[in-house]
């Protein structure tokens, strides 16, 4: 984490957290519940108070490796 990074507020990472069980919620209803290790990376990013953009960067780097191990195969 760079030093000039802000975390997120007490208030931040409640609203953050709803907002996830809200759309947990809603993928279950659509039958595509979130995986053990998604929620575990949602979980983490509340635990550590990361900011939306830092959340946003880590899982477009997630799935650009996905992608090309993917293609790889």
């Amino acid at each position: 984490m760079r030093k000039t990074e802000e975390l997120l507020t007490d208030e931040q990472v409640a609203e953050a957290r709803e907002r996830r069980l809200v759309a947990a919620h809603l993928q279950a209803v659509e039958n595509s519940p979130l995986t053990a290790e998604q929620t575990a990376m949602f979980e983490m990013f509340e635990r550590e108070r990361w900011s939306h953009d830092r959340r946003l960067a880590y899982i477009l780097r997630r799935a650009k490796v996905a992608a090309m191990i993917h293609a790889a195969e």
